[in-house]
């Protein structure tokens, strides 16, 4: 690595990412780190200027207050205590006044480095990576593409809980447009039979995670010399997976539902950026706009917004009623100027009338949030003219729907997902 960096010690702060993104505004690379790590650790990383010593609630671990090491508070690196809050004065005064850093940090910095540590993690080997075609796996592929070339073979998986026409879209755009080597597994059944009868979305996510790892190790048992699965984890699947002083919010598919006799090492270069830090690394390898700023999805698709265990029926009406939402969305201007929109259907049923009769059918709800990060977000408020088109088309047109809801739930205290 070429940039300095500015470690963020966890003390039981609940503002961490926000650190983290404060100091890279500033243009200097940060990384989280926990209250027990080693001076032999902090030694080993790269270029490290300074300590910020993020002090916060969540300070009591198995009943003790937690502290750092005195080997780490004398190993010699500047540190500075902070706590929990909006404003940390000082801090730019640290970083620049006392570790001296330098405002080097950028995509292009990042990108070299990342290539340079591409090229000597893989080596002549080759690099199975899972496509959704989602804006993560998109920018791991042009960045792996950029490192390795030829070198990279895309598995593109239909689980049957993606969005309409997407299966279709993304192998028109990698294996047509970009000229990628792309192999497509269609693995509906597989995946919807093992989900049978699984309500827990820890679960299901899980068995979801769990299901890709093997489609990949039967893909690659195909091929010769795949020694490496490369995976789109970003900073934010850390953290809400969990750290030790902050509770697991949900377990992201890949972080923790690998199995653990996986075949292959991984290779995850973007897992220390952000979401917009995401689509800026996009932009600067040169990837299309209408890419870059695709809307999220999560890695588990449409099985966690089919809400409980999932059903056939109740899939379908998700992904009709979703299709819906994001061509009015686009009608009305508003595809890409709002963050993420989606539909999602609970188990429950409600009574309503349809056809001048008694219906006792699904409510599909909506969604949609604005953020930067994805660790907080917003909610955006949409016309009611166009939230009345919106419902009369769903229970028009989905099968088993008779209600909509609009979620107005910020993040905190929501998710930005149900499950």
């Amino acid at each position: 690595m070429k940039q300095d960096m500015i470690v963020i010690i966890d003390l039981g702060s609940e503002e961490n990412s926000a650190v983290a993104r404060e100091i890279r505004a500033m243009g200097v690379y940060s990384e989280i780190y926990p209250h027990d790590i080693t001076a032999e650790n902090l030694a080993a990383l790269p270029n490290v200027k300074g300590i910020v010593l993020n002090c916060g609630p969540n300070n009591i671990v198995d009943g003790e207050a937690i502290s750092v090491s005195d080997s780490v508070l004398s190993c010699g690196i500047p540190n500075i205590t902070i706590k929990d809050g909006s404003a940390h004065d000082g801090l730019k005064s640290f970083i620049f006044d006392t570790c001296k850093c330098d405002a080097n940090w950028n995509m292009n910095n990042f990108i070299d480095d990342q290539v340079e540590l591409l090229r000597k993690q893989i080596g002549d080997k080759k690099v199975l990576l899972a496509l959704s075609g989602g804006v993560d796996s998109s920018v791991v592929a042009a960045l792996l593409i950029r490192a390795i070339g030829k070198q990279l073979v895309c598995v593109h998986v239909n689980h049957g809980l993606l969005r309409k026409g997407e299966p279709e879209q993304v192998v028109k755009v990698f294996r047509e447009e970009l000229g990628a080597t792309l192999i497509y597994s269609d693995s509906v059944d597989r995946f919807l039979n093992k989900l049978a009868g699984v309500a827990d979305p820890e679960s299901k996510r899980k068995i979801i995670g769990a299901e890709f790892i093997r489609v990949f190790e039967e893909e690659a048992r195909k091929l010769d010399g795949i020694d490496f699965l490369a995976q789109g984890t970003i900073y934010p699947d850390i953290v809400e997976s969990g750290t030790k002083t902050n509770k697991i919010v949900k377990s992201h598919h890949n972080v923790g539902g690998l199995p653990d006799d996986l075949k292959f090492e991984l290779v995850e270069p973007l897992k220390y950026l952000f979401k917009d830090e995401v689509r800026a690394c996009g932009k600067a390898l040169g990837l299309p706009d209408d890419m870059v700023y695709r809307q999220p999805f999560p890695g588990p698709g449409l099985g966690v917004r089919c809400l409980g265990a999932i059903t056939r029926d109740r899939l379908e009406a998700v992904r009709e009623s979703d299709a819906i939402l994001r061509e009015e969305f686009a009608n009305a201007g508003l595809q890409g100027k709002v963050w993420q929109y989606f539909t999602l259907i609970p188990e429950v049923k409600s009574v309503g009338v349809k056809d001048n009769a008694r219906s006792f059918e699904w409510p599909v709800i909506i969604r949609a949030v604005n953020t930067v990060d994805a660790m907080t977000a917003t909610i955006e408020h949409i016309d009611w003219a166009l939230l009345d088109k919106i419902t009369s088309r769903i229970i028009t047109e989905v099968k088993g729907v008779n209600r909509v809801c609009y979620d107005l739930t910020p993040k905190p205290t929501g998710t930005i997902e149900w499950e």
